[in-house]
């Protein structure tokens, strides 16, 4: 049972403004910044999970900031609780609206990576919420749905607490938790592990590199999606290509796009993904999820606005901010 054990203590509760613990008394500005800082990494996990968007969660994180310097740090028992709640509420907000946002998104919408080498679980307890299969997923979710989900499967917040945050009750938070699992569940299958992801991504690579058609349909499930995400930015195709020999097909006739290109592996979200560098400049990036039926998505990010330095390791060139990039086209 988790119901008691959480990312902050047995038994606590989170209130607006935090009480479960006992008061700290924050007056000093330094002892604030102090105590965000050793927060940070969870407030950026929560909003990352909730937003796909590095960049985002990272304004959202500063107006958590904001919020926790404006406010009357004295009467602030846990600030810990008071800070997820704050940034799981600010990150309900801004979904609502990315959501809209997205609406009028050029081709297909995907996941803006995150470096996750030097944090795996990227400020949580656990991996779950966090790769590109699951976030995908979480895009059906409500708002309060990924947000229980999350809060509860990455976080391993209670149900009380979660209650508390959303400002809710208990029983709706378990109905909220409850819908969301059965939707994750019924959509997603098995992914292989970590080491098989990375094996199937190499040798995907090595074949599209050669064009050997037969070959990277042996890699692919029946139902494989290549999902190509520019925002026109960038000339790609702007539909998604089904199916696994229309896939071979497609990329065996694209090998040209190898030429004179690098490939460096990075953990992102993680898992392995690959940094496709041309002429020493950043081009995109791909990764794949994959079960035991094979590849079953290809993950092309030509979108140089989504590769930023929160998505490599540090001492790797950006993409060119140009609509010249040349990727794939179908």
């Amino acid at each position: 049972m988790r119901e008691n054990g959480t990312g902050r203590g047995q038994g606590d509760t989170v209130t607006d403004s935090g009480a479960a613990a006992e008061p700290v008394g924050l007056d000093d500005l330094d002892r604030a910044a102090e105590v965000f800082t050793g927060l940070r990494p969870r407030l950026f996990g929560i909003a990352y999970r909730m937003l796909s968007s590095a960049t985002e969660a990272e304004d959202l994180v500063q107006e958590a900031w904001l919020r926790w310097q404006n406010t009357d740090r004295g009467v602030i028992r846990d600030p810990a609780a008071f800070l997820a709640a704050t940034t799981t509420r600010l990150a309900i907000n801004a979904l609502q609206s990315a959501r809209v946002r997205r609406e009028t998104y050029i081709g297909p919408w995907l996941p803006e990576p995150v470096d996750t080498s030097a944090d795996p679980y990227l400020g949580a307890e656990r991996g779950e919420a966090l790769q590109f299969a699951a976030l995908l997923l979480m895009e059906k979710l409500t708002p309060n749905e990924r947000a229980a989900y999350i809060l509860r499967e990455a976080f391993d917040y209670g149900y009380r607490e979660i209650a508390d945050i959303l400002r809710s009750t208990e029983p709706a938070v378990r109905q909220l938790v409850s819908r969301a699992r059965k939707h994750m569940a019924g959509e997603r299958h098995t992914p292989v592990a970590a080491a098989e992801q990375r094996e199937l991504l190499a040798t995907f690579i090595k074949a599209a590199r050669t064009g050997d058609m037969a070959a990277l349909e042996k890699l692919f499930a029946p139902d494989v999606t290549g999902l190509s995400d520019g925002n026109g930015r960038v000339r790609i195709a702007r539909i998604p290509l089904v199916g696994a020999e229309r896939n071979a097909k497609f990329l065996a006739a694209m090998a040209w796009f190898w030429d004179g290109v690098t490939v460096d592996w990075i953990q992102t979200n993680g898992q392995t993904s690959a940094l496709i560098t041309r002429d020493g400049t950043l081009a995109g990036m791909i990764t794949i999820t994959a079960t035991a039926d094979g590849i079953d998505r290809l993950l092309w990010q030509f979108n140089p606005d989504k590769i930023t330095a929160r998505s490599v390791p540090a001492g790797h060139p950006l993409p060119a901010r140009s609509a010249d990039v040349h990727a794939p086209r179908r």
